[in-house]
């Protein structure tokens, strides 16, 4: 089973190249629309989390038993886990730029989406303005949407270097 657990971030993204190549039904553009605007606005929270309420926000986004799995950091199986961690890490030191043009979104039945894209990450230099971007990885997550509400229930981060 632990075998198992390690090979899934490899499974899913595997099924999802499968699945495109494949062919299979273009997305909704109303969904990819939907998802694009979330992740502009999860990651503005997370652009902006030192100021008050915005880590919070960002927090809203995910499910309580999340799994950000992250290629350099590990696995957090919890969003306050998660969220401590952006705390100490994220907040007033960097912040994320979605690269233009890579974001994909697709539907999965039945439960929600999953969008895949490459972002790049820039920190910030005394007086709050940033360094040009450096770094880069692409990302894979996981929406469930439940009603008008979409809620982050698996989240990937990998291939991490420099861009």
């Amino acid at each position: 089973m632990t075998d198992l657990l390690r090979r899934l971030p490899v499974l899913v993204l595997a099924s999802v190249a499968l699945g495109a190549r494949a062919g299979g039904p273009p997305p909704e553009p109303d969904l990819a629309a939907t998802i694009a605007a979330l992740d502009a606005a999860a990651f503005d929270a997370f652009n902006h989390c030192e100021a008050p309420g915005q880590l919070d926000r960002y927090a809203s986004f995910f499910a309580p038993d999340v799994e950000f799995y992250h290629d350099l950091g590990g696995v957090t199986r919890r969003r306050d886990d998660m969220i401590a961690q952006t705390r100490a890490n994220v907040c007033g030191k960097f912040q994320r730029e979605l690269v233009p043009g890579t974001l994909k979104v697709w539907p999965i039945k039945d439960y929600g989406a999953l969008s895949r894209g490459e972002h790049r990450f820039c920190h910030y230099k005394a007086g709050g303005t940033t360094h040009p971007c450096e770094g880069q990885a692409e990302f894979t997550i996981l929406w469930q949407r439940e009603g008008d509400k979409w809620t982050i229930t698996r989240a990937f981060s990998y291939g991490h270097g420099s861009n």
